[in-house]
């Protein structure tokens, strides 16, 4: 089997291109290493059924669509996307390019060489402040309240509408907020770093009560895989998230306890870290544990284990916003 996965030199992605080439599967990888990072595909560089191609999605559009129609994928994992969700009122244009557009061209590339399925990482964004937890897939979307929910509500509109008329079988995974090995943005990220820079004092955003939701990558990886290999129907939506959450400073007192510091801490105020900050992230995977799949590591577990990462890789803290 061929699988593409794009995005593959991120978090996410490389986690993915390691987990298909365990299963001896041909895995493409395509990366324009904007934020991906080359170490994060030291693995499977070292397998010869992985081949990368820095590629950009958005610009390139005709390369991929040569590339698939030379490498054939039975398969592509769509991973690709500006991540920048606290920033996106910065760069409004960005979210429309290297999300909607850069999907759009992922299903041109997908309908001219005849892919049969394309898993995409939505969001649980999409359903912005919902007034129902744990929140279904079937749950009424309310008004956006980012640019980066919106430009995924758009993705899947697409995904939805190639998968009728051209036959692709598609698969839109909304995820909460991914953990784990070669976690590379987000709170434990942001924390962990100004924490070792001063040890002393760490700032807040918000009022630290924002409830979240956070799955440990390998439990993501298997839980996109479970839902491939189980479910054939025309359009597969599924929320992906574990059975808890936790709150802000929550997930710090994990940090600081690994990290052996009591830093005072200060909040800027107020429910929401940013403009389109949920206050509230709490998905509900029942339809997607009904194919046999679980999370099965414990969210603090995976802020640890998180920052053990972080701790052993500085390097990737260098330099990053």
């Amino acid at each position: 089997m061929k699988i593409a996965v794009t995005g593959a030199a991120g978090f996410i992605g490389s986690n993915f291109c390691d987990f298909f080439l365990a299963k001896n599967f041909d895995v493409i990888g395509i990366d324009n290493l904007s934020t991906g990072q080359e170490k994060f595909l030291e693995q499977a560089r070292s397998r010869e059924t992985f081949k990368f191609h820095k590629l950009d999605l958005f610009s390139e559009n005709e390369r991929l669509i040569e590339l698939f129609r030379e490498v054939r994928p039975d398969i592509v994992i769509h991973l690709a996307a500006n991540a920048d969700v606290r920033f996106g009122l910065e760069h409004p244009r960005k979210d429309l390019e290297q999300n909607t557009m850069v999907t759009f061209n992922v299903l041109e590339a997908c309908r001219h060489s005849r892919v049969s399925k394309i898993a995409f990482s939505s969001t649980g964004s999409v359903y912005g402040e919902p007034d129902i937890f744990p929140t279904p897939e079937d749950c009424p979307f309310p008004v956006q309240t980012s640019l980066y929910g919106a430009s995924k509500v758009a993705c899947e509109g697409m995904i939805q509408s190639y998968a009728e008329g051209f036959g692709i079988k598609g698969y839109i995974f909304r995820f909460v907020s991914i953990l784990g090995e070669r976690y590379s943005h987000g709170h434990v990220f942001d924390f962990v770093k100004k924490l070792l820079a001063n040890p002393e004092e760490i700032h807040v955003l918000g009022n630290g009560k924002q409830k979240k939701a956070y799955l440990y990558v390998g439990d993501c990886v298997n839980a996109v895989w479970t839902a491939l290999s189980t479910q054939e129907n025309k359009i597969n939506v599924y929320n992906i998230g574990p059975d808890e959450y936790v709150d802000v400073n929550q997930s710090l007192d994990v940090i600081c306890s690994k990290l052996g510091v009591t830093p005072k801490r200060t909040y800027s105020g107020g429910e929401r870290g940013w403009v389109g900050d949920s206050p509230f992230i709490f998905l509900s995977a029942e339809k997607l544990k009904k194919t046999g799949w679980a999370a099965t590591m414990p969210i603090r577990e995976g802020v640890a284990r998180t920052v053990d990462y972080l701790m052993a890789n500085q390097w990737l803290m260098e330099g990053r916003r």
